[in-house]
């Protein structure tokens, strides 16, 4: 086994289709299929079931895949302990909440580039548990997400707090009493998986209110024009409801207690290098946030 062999297979595991992965690496298929059975030849058992439908993998081949990520993952951690030479420099995946990328990340980003132009930096948006599954899974090499997070393969850095409010559109001026007015009101909110989302929904059990419906949304762009248009209300971060107004006609509405602030937190891998880029990262980040 070689790297490109590691690298191949696990473009295949991901598309779930030869043809797929090889126009990704930019083979062609044939070549893709050589390299897979010579794999499978050499360790002596099939990695992947053929189907017309494409392929998906076999109990062997979810079990190399584990190791295909870890061995792909410490290549590139190898080079950049070699070539780490403490100024910023190299690829930087950084994901975010669609939340904090539409109103802090903007800043962060901007200073940072200027600071660091060597960093070639790209951005991935999520659920915060979609980030957590995808800093496992050596994806990305750090994420904004939002609290409660805990797991014994993370590094957890808080980077500021949120204070969350309600949000509903011009029509709805007041909900000074949410037990009764939310109980006839469609609530949108961000697709399973969204922290904010589940502090609303501890928040509704605590309170004993059920709302009329609940509607996902997948962008916040998505849940502002709703809210505008009067769909329904939602529970966004003050800071980009404060934004959205010079938009958008809604209105904000606070809640009294501590139960809605809400810390938004750094995560990374505990076993990755930490290197300049990621430091610095760090450090613009809680300076600007």
């Amino acid at each position: 086994m070689d790297i490109r062999d590691m690298q191949i297979f696990l473009a295949v595991a991901k598309e779930g289709s030869i043809t797929r992965a090889a126009e990704k690496l930019e083979y062609v298929q044939s070549s893709i299929s050589i390299r897979i059975q010579q794999l499978e030849n050499e360790l002596k058992t099939e990695l992947f079931h053929r189907g017309r439908q494409g392929v998906r993998l076999t109990t062997s081949g979810e079990a190399l895949k584990s190791y295909a990520e870890k061995i792909i993952h410490l290549t590139q951690e190898a080079e950049r302990v070699v070539s780490d030479n403490s100024i910023p420099r190299g690829p930087l995946r950084i994901g975010s909440l669609e939340t904090t990328a539409a109103i802090r990340l903007p800043f962060i980003l901007a200073e940072y580039h200027k600071s660091y132009p060597e960093v070639d930096l790209t951005l991935k948006t999520g659920t915060t548990e979609e980030l957590i599954h995808s800093i496992l899974k050596y994806e990305l090499d750090g994420a904004f997400v939002a609290a409660p997070v805990e797991h014994a393969e993370l590094d957890i850095t808080e980077v500021g707090i949120e204070e969350l409010v309600f949000i509903s559109g011009g029509q709805l001026s007041s909900i000074d009493r949410p037990e009764d007015k939310l109980r006839n009101l469609t609530l949108l909110v961000f697709r399973a998986g969204c922290s904010y989302r589940r502090k609303l929904e501890d928040w509704l059990h605590l309170e004993g209110i059920i709302p009329a419906k609940i509607m996902e949304l997948g962008t916040l762009e998505g849940i502002l024009g709703c809210v505008h248009a009067g769909l329904g209300v939602s529970l966004l971060p003050r800071s980009v409801v404060e934004r959205a107004t010079v938009q958008y006609n809604v209105h904000y509405h606070e809640i009294s207690g501590n139960f809605l602030r809400t810390p938004t937190l750094f995560i990374r891998r505990k076993d990755t290098l930490k290197t300049a880029a990621v430091s610095e990262f760090i450090r613009v980040s809680r300076e600007r946030f």
